[in-house]
């Protein structure tokens, strides 16, 4: 009986490795399930998360993001600024120095060259590369010596960390990659297993499924990683991974489950895991159209004029769109709508948390009865008893447009609920998320035509830097039929003030200023009713096992970013 059991153990492990997910309680092997695959290695011709992170096991970055947004040094000694020479005081080069000792896991030294040629590499025009953005504005790339590198700009360049910086932009190895640059690049079989500086090397890979790694004999922090090996398992679908992880034990870490946080709640019940939130900057709104959406304007309709001639009827006016945002319970929405991926939000600006204002909270309490009072001040009162507010004549009626989704539809309706409590009628329209979001110019339901008076979405910074960001409510950013309504300023607000915070950011590299800039921004934005926030939304959800310690999640970096320092317990 007992060389049975043995033997109907071996086989499930080897059924288990055939599958390339392993046994989670393996104290050597640590078990990643992705359920999109990755099919190479090559974060510059990366079409995905399972790329990039995939990748992130072997290649690193002179610096990355940490979980604050802050930058962490990697291969780099420091971070360059201009307080510490690093950054040029014209903020139109910036030089990075190499640890000392860094050497490759095939025991060869990486010197600065490597760091040029990765930049070539990106930069070439015939290589394709996917994320040529990080090198935005660069002019060159030169090394000064073995060790020092400077990527100098095609200008003033206020925040210089595009290159080399967060795991889309690593650093590759010359001698492995100087074949493949340019349009050899797509054909390279070094994609498969590069070189790398991290804690793990690959061992094989296999295309759309499963990547094995074992420990990189070289890597430069003693003890790590803890573990000896690692297997990287793509494919299935979210639920499942998810249930690999929180219900039957058979990995130890789960990516991106995109499903319903009360289907995961329930899973953690079986005690096995637990499930990961990470938040970045995605803040599910209430956009307040500041033109008129009436139909009756033809092609004027919702169309921003200079002269302000086409404003809103009513939602400009400040005690109207105050006692909206007052009316809303936004800890009920949050708590029972999006459980552990919300959180209750004044601001539309949350992350890296330096960037957080603290002048709104006050919003954070629903006050109906000052909502009503509030109305009741301004004159904006029901004088014909039939439930809805007048304001100059006009009644208080809004139509309110979202994605067909289960949660924004359950928002809506506790919304629509809260207006009617404070005297304001709301229409609603959910619109397929193809239509919402797409890009059609004939179609009058996009969300940049904003043809409603308001509507609800999430969108954040795809940069822990928000000056992108911020710089979609610049005035010639406006939503318009010029510029075929793809302008980021889809509240068609106009603010003098606000353009000349941007300019400053735009120019200023001191990050205590930047904070100022920012905060000063958000307040605009919220204090002057182009939005109404409502729940900061987890970027990411992921699933750990409970054997695992040592994992920190990070919005701003692959997940796996730390995996040098995971450990078994």
């Amino acid at each position: 009986m007992k060389t049975k059991l043995s033997l109907l153990l071996i086989l499930l492990m080897a059924l288990a490795s055939v599958a390339g997910i392993g046994v989670a309680q393996e104290d050597d092997t640590v078990n990643i399930l992705f359920w999109q695959a990755a099919s190479h290695m090559n974060p510059y011709l990366g079409n995905g998360d399972k790329e990039f992170s995939a990748a992130s096991l072997t290649l690193e970055p002179l610096a990355r993001y940490g979980p604050d947004g802050a930058l962490v040094p990697f291969l780099a000694e420091a971070i360059p600024t201009v307080a510490n020479g690093g950054v040029s005081e014209d903020l139109t080069s910036i030089t990075w120095t190499l640890k000392e000792g860094l050497i490759w896991s095939d025991g060869s030294a990486v010197t600065a060259d490597d760091v040029v040629f990765s930049g070539e590499f990106c930069m070439h025009p015939e290589t394709g590369c996917t994320v040529l953005n990080n090198f935005n504005d660069v002019e060159s790339v030169e090394a000064l010596d073995e060790r020092t590198v400077r990527v100098n700009f095609t200008g003033p360049k206020p925040v210089p960390y595009g290159p080399f910086v967060s795991y889309l932009s690593p650093i590759i190895q010359k001698a492995q990659f100087e074949s493949c640059i340019g349009a050899a690049a797509l054909e390279c079989q070094e994609s498969f297993r590069p070189i790398g500086t991290g804690p793990f090397v690959v061992d094989e890979f296999r295309t759309n499924d499963v990547i094995t790694y074992t420990a990189n004999p070289n890597y430069r922090v003693e003890g790590q990683p803890a573990f000896s090996r690692a297997v990287f398992k793509g494919g299935g679908d979210a639920e499942s991974a998810a249930r690999a992880v929180l219900e039957t034990g058979e990995a130890d870490y789960a990516w991106n489950l995109q499903i319903s946080p009360a289907v995961l709640t329930a899973m953690q019940e079986a005690g096995l895991g637990t499930v990961q939130a990470g938040y970045a900057t995605s803040v599910e709104r209430l956009m307040i159209n500041q033109t008129n959406p009436d139909p009756a304007l033809g092609d004027d309709r919702s169309v921003w004029m200079a002269d302000g001639s086409n404003g809103h009827p009513f939602l400009q006016v400040d005690a109207i769109w105050m006692a909206m945002s007052k009316a809303i319970d936004r800890n009920i929405i949050a708590s029972q709508l999006y459980g552990i991926a919300g959180v209750p939000t004044c601001n539309i600006l949350l992350g890296p948390a330096i960037y957080a204002s603290p002048n709104n909270d006050a919003c954070l309490d629903q006050d109906v009865e000052g909502a009503k009072a509030l109305l009741d001040d301004a004159g904006i009162v029901d004088s014909d008893g039939d439930g809805v507010r007048e304001y100059m004549g006009i009644p208080l009626r809004v139509s309110y447009q979202t994605s067909t989704n289960a949660v924004r539809q359950n928002t809506q309706a506790l919304v629509k609920q809260w207006w009617s409590d404070i005297g304001i009628e709301t229409e609603l329209r959910n619109i397929d998320a193809a239509v919402f979001f797409g890009g059609d110019i004939a179609s009058p339901d996009t969300y940049s035509k904003f043809y409603t008076d308001i509507e609800m979405y999430t969108n954040g910074s795809s940069s822990p830097d928000p000056e992108v960001y911020l710089g979609n409510w610049r005035t010639t950013e406006i939503t318009h039929p010029d510029n075929s309504w793809n302008g980021g300023n889809v509240a068609r607000w106009y603010s003098e003030e606000y353009d000349v915070l941007l300019d400053e950011m735009s120019q200023t590299a001191d990050l205590d200023r930047r904070v100022e800039l920012a905060i000063a921004m958000n307040d605009l934005l919220v204090q002057n009713g182009v939005m109404i926030p409502l729940v900061y939304r987890a970027s990411v959800f992921s699933a750990l096992a409970n054997t695992v310690d040592g994992f920190i999640m990070n919005p701003w970096e692959s997940e796996l970013w730390n995996i040098a320092e995971w450990t078994r317990s």
